[in-house]
């Protein structure tokens, strides 16, 4: 039993070897070999980029920014009197001009007051009439020496005394139809109306903390924004030479569509920030631009007339400095050192390095070095069956 088992043990060792040796000989079989070279090959194949042309174009010379938009003006709406408010001649969000009627207070004892004015002046215009009358009559007797210096002189006082009560009462009157026309509110602005806080029937009272109605002017509208504090000397140079134009784009887009011109500059720079406060003013005629809205804007400082440009993504940045593929005659690349000038978000301008008609990549450059082989890819050309598919899948 003993000697088989050791026999037996022999065997399997010798059976293990060989199962051993012929998976080693099939790792070697030269279509698995020919299958790895395959792959190698696969990795030299040419880059999937996008490119386009150097252009020779007018620049504007821009600053970004984000901006707030502010009402042009704000009026808090309050009454000056107090009293029952009897109407309301607007409805909530209504667009409304300077001068059109917004409220009416129950008149009635203004009208009343006006009425009690008008008729103590009334009475003092008479004894005003009688004095005069009396100091005539008695003056003429005066120069006859029928009347004392004494007598004279108390009715020349009386007179100059009813005078000032005419006055008093004239000013009295005057004061009771200010009051009067305190009762009808009108817009002090035009604008459109906000929430309405005191609805009729309600008492009001003069000078009341809540407003009854707060108006924004929305035509014309503001823009305030920051930029840092060394772009501030060519904002002033600039403004100095004619006005700044701003452009704002709508919340959600990146088209400037409303046009702006910059109007203030704030005096003094933010420490905390080391920003300057800047404020456009846009016509905003049809109203797009809101109070609150943040929305993007671009400071046109001047424009740069027929300089070299290329999109703003084929610059990159090497310790070296910035550099762009330019692609070459036979699809390979050339990463070529280049001087910028200052351009926009869009367009960089090239100072030096390029030169007009030559093409540079602007998508893919992650995946390339100095001569690599690449296919130009244009992600605008329709697809022709599965062709384009397969290029955007190598691209990934």
């Amino acid at each position: 039993m003993i000697v088989e088992t050791r026999t037996g043990r022999r065997w399997l060792t010798m059976a293990l070897a060989g199962m051993t040796a012929a998976g080693l000989l099939s790792a070697c079989h030269p279509k698995e070999s020919g299958a790895k070279e395959g792959k190698g090959q696969g990795r030299n194949r040419a880059a999937l980029v996008t490119v386009a042309p150097v252009q020779v174009k007018d620049v504007p010379l821009q600053l970004t920014a984000i901006g707030n938009v502010e009402a042009y003006s704000t009026v808090a709406v309050r009454a000056l009197i107090g009293g029952q408010l009897e109407a309301v001649h607007f409805q909530q969000g209504q667009d409304v001009r300077k001068g059109d009627r917004l409220f009416t207070i129950d008149a009635r004892p203004l009208k009343a007051e006006l009425a009690q004015a008008e008729a103590a002046l009334a009475r003092d215009k008479a004894q005003e009439r009688n004095a005069a009358e009396q100091l005539r009559r008695y003056g003429a007797l005066y120069k006859e020496g029928g009347v004392s210096d004494e007598q004279y002189d108390q009715f020349r006082t009386n007179l100059a005394a009813i005078q000032a009560t005419v006055a008093a009462s004239r000013a009295n009157v005057e004061n009771a139809r200010v009051q009067l026309g305190y009762a009808t509110i009108t817009a002090p602005v035009s604008g459109r109306t906000g929430t309405l806080q005191v609805h009729a029937g309600n008492l009001v009272r003069a000078n009341d903390t809540a407003p009854l109605v707060t108006i924004n002017q929305l035509s014309p509208i503001y823009v305030t924004f920051s930029v840092p504090q060394k772009d501030l000397p060519d904002i002033t140079r600039y403004q100095a030479q004619g006005r700044i134009k701003v452009a704002a784009a709508l919340p959600g887009t990146d088209a400037f569509t409303e046009e702006g011109t910059l109007t203030f500059v704030e005096n003094a720079i933010d420490a905390t920030t080391g920003t300057i406060k800047l404020r456009a003013t846009f016509e905003n005629a049809a109203k797009r631009l809101w109070p609150g809205q943040f929305t993007k804007v671009a400071v046109t400082l001047t424009t740069q007339p027929q300089v070299t440009v290329v999109p703003a993504r084929a610059v990159q940045t090497s310790q070296q400095g910035e550099f762009v593929y330019v692609l070459q005659a036979d699809q390979t690349v050339e990463a070529r050192p280049v001087v910028t000038g200052q351009g926009n978000e869009g367009d960089a301008v090239i100072r030096e390095g390029l030169k007009p008609g030559e093409r540079v990549v602007t998508d893919g450059q992650l995946q390339l070095k100095p001569g690599a082989k690449v296919q130009v890819y244009d992600p605008e050309a329709p697809a022709k069956g599965e062709k384009g598919g397969k290029k955007r899948e190598a691209a990934e």
